[in-house]
């Protein structure tokens, strides 16, 4: 895991270095006298239309790494009118041309033989797309999404969960509501295999976009996350901390829905108690780097969801984490979610229940977390 978030880091820090470049690597003469106008011609929207075809072919072509990304500076330096008067027409035409060419260029890139140079140029293409913040082209980044590359496969994630393009899609508007849909129904394929940093893209865009399937999105991760607890496979404990507070967001801001995120942010949150209980409790099957990840989950949940969930703050779990307190602990969890004989004050208060027991009467108790593999003892 360390390595794993250690490339992405610096690939991105890279990136964006090398990014900010402020020599332009393309003619910009005739598209700056454009930019600089009040009303603009056929001929002036040809301009717009050569130089982002110039430009979007350059980055296909060069091999010079850090003329690429002059080239990607440049194209995001001119994406507006300098004018008030003619942005909209600017903007319009902008648009177009990029959707048309960048498309383009993704599919002769993917077609490159050298696979080093076909990453790089794949990967300034998609953060170009990333910077542009134009629904359009949430099309052509979804396509890439299925890429066999992982860092490829997150910034294509990354190009249709942004925050801009999210805002975007829930303007209530057909056309994005189905897009919208479709990133949703994409996403929700990709889960299952996902690395921890495409898991964290698709549950912000899950927490910010309004239509059901975000919802079914959101409640996939916290599944998904809940059975990793439950066969002792999870990893990067730090997620659910993430995960945790956009259901605990979901909860607040879709009062109707919350029983059913209820019942998974209580039970994301029991195993991930129930597992920290079972380690210090000994014999320890955790890393020093996991228990205090699953340290940290518990604690910040308890002060930044819990405390207003239930109506006041307090500080149970951070105590009895600093003092390792199991029995503290015990009595908490069973506090929270509840025991064989009583509800918890989640499920009180969020009106769900755990599901229903071989007698058919409603289980007040979240699932006990199976015992760790004999593997895991020790380690």
């Amino acid at each position: 895991m360390k390595v794993r978030y250690t490339s992405f880091g610096v690939l991105t820090v890279f990136l964006v270095l090398v990014m900010n470049s402020p020599l332009p690597a393309v003619d910009a003469r005739d598209i700056e006298s454009v930019r600089s106008k009040g009303v603009l011609d056929n001929g002036d929207l040809q301009i717009i239309d050569d130089f982002v075809d110039q430009a979007v072919q350059e980055l296909v072509e060069t091999r010079d790494f850090t003329s690429i990304a002059k080239t990607r500076t440049a194209i995001l330096a001119r994406k507006n009118s300098s004018q008030d008067s003619a942005q909209a027409q600017y903007a319009e035409q902008f648009s177009e041309s990029a959707n048309r060419y960048i498309s383009g260029a993704l599919k002769k890139a993917s077609e490159l033989e050298d696979e080093e140079h076909k990453v790089k140029v794949i990967l300034n293409l998609l953060i170009l797309v990333d910077n542009l913040h134009d629904r359009r082209l949430a099309e052509p980044a979804l396509a890439m999404t299925d890429n066999e590359n992982t860092v490829i496969r997150y910034w294509a994630v990354h190009c249709v969960t942004n925050p801009e393009m999210t805002k975007q899609l829930d303007l209530g508007e057909v056309a994005d509501l189905e897009l919208a849909v479709r990133i949703a129904e994409k996403l929700h394929g990709l889960l299952e295999q996902a690395c921890p940093e495409i898991t964290v893209l698709a549950a912000g865009f899950a927490a910010e976009t309004r239509i059901q399937q975000a919802q079914d999105l959101l409640l996939k991760i916290a599944d998904i996350r809940i059975d990793k607890y439950a066969d002792w496979t999870v990893d990067y404990e730090f997620l659910d901390t993430t995960v945790l507070k956009l259901l605990y967001d979901r909860i607040t801001l879709v009062p109707t829905s919350k029983s059913v995120i209820g019942r998974r942010f209580a039970l994301l949150y029991s195993y991930a108690m129930q597992r920290y209980i079972k380690d210090i409790n000994g014999p320890n099957f955790l890393s020093a780097a996991q228990r205090h990840q699953s340290a940290s989950v518990l604690v910040e949940i308890e002060r930044s969801c819990i405390g207003s969930l239930l109506g006041m703050p307090q500080l149970v779990i951070k105590r009895a984490v600093e003092q390792n307190d199991v029995m503290a602990l015990l009595l908490e969890h069973g506090r929270l979610f509840g025991d064989e004989t009583r509800a918890g004050r989640l499920a009180q208060k969020l009106g769900f229940d755990y599901g229903t027991g071989p007698d058919d009467t409603k289980r007040t108790a979240p699932p006990t977390l199976p015992q760790p593999p004999s593997n895991k003892v020790g380690t």
